[in-house]
């Protein structure tokens, strides 16, 4: 019985995850109220949006992922800078079964890309002539627990439509 297992421990493929590369995609920073914006006392209301997506590269374990986040900042009901940031990685994946291998990507790559756009964003919210602003950490993990539990809660919605049940009431 242990030598069954070990030689399966042996021929299960190994798993690896590393980084390839991390760049840029698309960067974008306005400012339409200037320069009225900076008469106005700056107490902004801030609105952060948060989204990745993967897509495959090639047949050889290479998957890109793409963090965006984009940030609002209001004073009042004037927008005073709407900052938008891509941040994207090539990972290397291989070994991972096929829901390991989604919560590698939705998890473990935006906690590695993360720190990159934060300081994009930063950085060109003060070169925009506002004070610096600094992106709380994220837990991917959490996020990503919460899509799949509303991902599967559709399903089941749907499944019953299906079958001709109302959906149930939140």
């Amino acid at each position: 019985m242990a030598d069954e297992q070990a030689a399966a421990q042996q021929n299960a493929p190994q798993q690896q995850f590393s980084l390839q590369r991390i760049y840029c995609k698309d960067v974008s920073f306005e400012s339409p109220a200037t320069p009225e914006i900076f008469r106005k006392s700056y107490q902004p209301k801030v609105n952060i949006d948060l989204n990745t997506k993967s897509n495959t590269i090639d047949e050889n374990g290479n998957f890109e992922v793409v963090l965006t986040i984009t940030v609002t900042s209001k004073v009042e009901e004037q927008t005073a800078f709407l900052v938008e940031v891509q941040q994207a990685g090539i990972f290397y994946i291989a070994g991972f079964d096929t829901e390991q291998l989604r919560m590698v990507l939705g998890t473990a790559a935006p906690n590695i890309l993360f720190p990159y756009a934060r300081e994009a964003i930063d950085g060109l919210v003060v070169k925009g002539g506002f004070p610096a602003l600094m992106l709380a950490p994220v837990n991917f993990e959490a996020l990503y627990q919460q899509a799949m539990a509303r991902s599967q809660a559709e399903g089941q919605q749907a499944a019953a439509q299906g079958n001709g049940e109302a959906p149930a009431e939140a």
